[in-house]
């Protein structure tokens, strides 16, 4: 590797910087196409390349045979072109050596089929021999190139929590040792398994089996156990990768395409979350490729939200919209991003692969080489961020309200019409609306600081997340809860206790039993399958729908709404308890609900207003001088300002207001105020 009198890579990432760049395979072309690639890469602006995905056999083509001459010359290519590298270490997907050399490594499905693996992820990575050669891997490559000035930072695995869960022979050793070291007995563990239902005793550990997924006649406490295994193997896996970098590389960034939340293999992401292994969280962002289509935008940013938590450090979009996105649809969604704290917009991908599995997934190159309208729109991007630099970006999230999510509840709330994944986008949805910033929290690790707690369906409440709830309500914060939270205790079993569950006296209610809101409308308008409700609040009602509400009895809570089916029900209640305000909501999440709660008690407890504008607006107030406007529809909006200022964009003067044209942005500078 030559030595370049260009800076360090590392430079491009520091404080006060946007970057815009590419994924790209050099493993797929040649050394001429590398030129001409990153030629163009560099004369369209873009600062960073993500390499290194997906391509560990052309690292290692045998175990043990390590290539790295090719990738070298890659490396010095991009450093001598000013462009910054994110080294993905792609332990994922093994080899097909690795499998032919240790076949437990491979998955096997529920009905014992061993799978080929054609799919990507198709590798057990709680297998030992799997995880030692993917460290062993991951030894080589950051010793590599740990020193190397191109590096930006290492990324950590692709996708983590997708492809499927192996249900092996060896699988089932791992989890029958898991699960001796979590209870230690078989009577601890038919106490938590409720192994008396259905003539289900254990009597020795080795008569455990593997719980096959699906909700409908399985046994749900054994299935939480089981992911919950997964989980800490997955995290066990990647903590790996973490410390064999952190030894080789100390002070290096890491970030990753962190998409823990797949339906296939979702883990447990909030440990390694608060640990700030990630030094730059990272997730590919893909809203919809339509202009029409905002809400796939709030969805999106959720994304970004549940894998930060409440770390300070910016976020990186390691992968980004190109495809056949509508012309302006990447640049919003960019400007979006900038709102949640996002540094880095790295589209996926720079050129349309000529094979495999996403050879039609059109990228800002085509496939003879010639550029397309996407690399337009990053190269547009990427000159409008070195504008906005200078004026306190990355955007650093300061939020007084929060959301609670909990992994346990996330896999048990399957058995639910709504799970609880849906019932926290609502919720974010809601404060997201109002120009607010908001943090996913999880209740094991965050001291909540915050004025206002949304608990959205947490279905499974332990002792330690039962306190937490109740100090922040003691210490004067508002904990808003929703139907089918605390139902659950830590080992997946119905409280037996007044619900919710260890919570009954700071709520001041009862909750009872479901109600099917379709059955009962069928008494009150005689038709069937109409599960909607009018909410009614005072002077004000809203309506909505919802599958089912809870039958609420107040044990010293108000009512602060109903609704009227074949009678009147109370959907909204709040209770005083100690320094603070508890509101149990009966419904599961609904916006218009959660609207008319959060009018009242932002204003009460003195939450910061987020800029004033008009409805399909996002804002941010950057700096004290700046505020980050952006028009997520079709139709012009006008914005009232503060008082006079400058289009940092536009370069326009604007007195006491301007028009935000359709899908555009615009980061005003103000005055000084007089």
């Amino acid at each position: 590797m030559r030595n370049s009198e260009r800076p360090n890579a590392r430079d491009l990432t520091g404080p006060g910087r946007l970057l815009v760049g590419a994924n790209y395979h050099p493993h797929d072309s040649d050394p001429a196409t590398w030129r001409r690639d990153a030629a163009m890469m560099r004369d369209a602006g873009l600062q960073i390349v993500r390499l290194g995905h997906l391509a560990w056999d052309t690292f290692e083509p045998a175990d043990g045979d390590f290539r790295f001459d090719w990738f070298d010359d890659v490396m010095d290519l991009m450093h001598d072109h000013g462009i910054g590298v994110i080294l993905d270490i792609a332990a994922r997907p093994a080899p097909l050596w690795l499998h032919r050399k240790h076949p437990t490594i491979d998955v096997i499905d529920p009905d014992g089929t061993r799978r080929y693996p054609n799919h990507r992820y198709t590798v057990d990575a709680g297998d030992p021999h799997f995880r030692e050669h993917a460290v062993h891997f991951t030894d080589r490559l950051t010793r590599r190139y740990a020193g190397h000035p191109a590096l930006a930072a290492f990324g950590i695995d692709n996708e983590p929590g997708d492809g499927p869960i192996s249900f092996s022979p060896t699988v089932r050793a791992r989890f029958i040792d898991w699960l001796k070291a979590k209870y230690g007995t078989v009577v601890a563990l038919n106490r938590a398994w409720a192994g008396q239902r259905w003539s289900r005793q254990v009597s020795d550990f080795e008569e455990i089996g593997l719980p096959r997924p699906g909700v409908a006649g399985g046994a749900p406490e054994r299935v939480l156990d089981f992911r919950r295994f997964v989980s800490d193997e997955m995290n066990g896996y990647l903590d790996a990768l973490f410390d064999t970098v952190e030894a080789n590389a100390p002070g290096a960034l890491t970030t990753s395409n962190m998409w823990y939340y797949t339906a296939s293999k979702h883990f447990d992401w909030a440990p390694g979350a608060y640990a700030g292994r990630l030094t730059r969280p990272g997730n590919g962002l893909y809203p919809s490729l339509s202009l029409f289509d905002t809400e796939s935008i709030r969805d999106a940013l959720f994304g970004i939200a549940r894998i930060r938590y409440e770390r300070p450090e910016p976020f990186w979009c390691t992968e980004f919209t190109t495809m056949t996105a509508a012309p302006g649809s990447i640049r919003r969604s960019a400007y979006a991003s900038l709102m949640l704290g996002n540094q880095l917009v790295c589209g996926w991908t720079w050129q349309t692969m000529h094979a495999g599995e996403e050879q039609f997934l059109q990228g800002m190159v085509d496939w003879d080489g010639e550029p397309t309208r996407k690399l337009d729109e990053y190269r547009q991007i990427a000159a409008e961020f070195r504008k906005l630099e200078p004026h306190g970006f990355p955007y650093a999230v300061d939020a007084e309200i929060a959301i609670a999510m909990d992994f346990p509840s996330q896999i048990a709330s399957a058995a639910f019409p709504e799970r609880h994944d849906d019932q926290a986008l609502t919720a974010f949805r809601t404060v997201l609306d109002r120009n607010l910033d908001v943090r996913i929290v999880d209740f094991a690790h965050s001291e909540l600081d915050y004025k206002l707690l949304i608990v959205p369906g947490v279905l499974v409440l332990d002792e330690a997340a039962a306190q937490a709830i109740r100090g922040f309500v003691e210490r004067g914060g508002t904990v808003v809860m929703t139907s089918y939270s605390a139902m659950l205790d830590a080992d997946g079993q119905v409280f037996r206790s007044t619900r919710p569950g260890r919570l009954a006296d700071v709520f001041g209610v009862r909750a009872g039993p479901n109600e099917e809101t379709a059955l009962l409308n069928e008494l009150a308008k005689g038709r069937r399958g109409d599960d909607e409700v009018e909410v009614r609040c005072g002077d004000r009602a809203v309506r909505t729908s919802a599958p089912r509400f809870d039958l609420v009895e107040p044990r010293g809570a108000a009512v602060a709404a109903t609704i009227e089916l074949d009678r009147e029900y109370p959907v909204v209640t709040t209770h005083r308890y100690g320094g603070g305000t508890a509101i149990y909501v009966a419904l599961p999440a609904r916006q218009e609900v959660l609207d008319l709660v959060l009018d009242g008690e932002i204003e009460r407890l003195g939450v910061r207003p987020g800029p004033q504008v008009p409805k399909g607006v996002m804002a941010r107030a950057v700096t004290d001088e700046h505020v980050l406007y952006l028009n997520l529809d079709r139709e012009p909006k006008p914005i009232a300002l503060p008082r006079s200022g400058s289009g940092v964009l536009s370069g326009e003067r604007h007195e006491g207001g301007f028009t935000l044209a359709a899908w555009d942005a615009e980061l005003i500078a103000l005055d000084p105020p007089r």
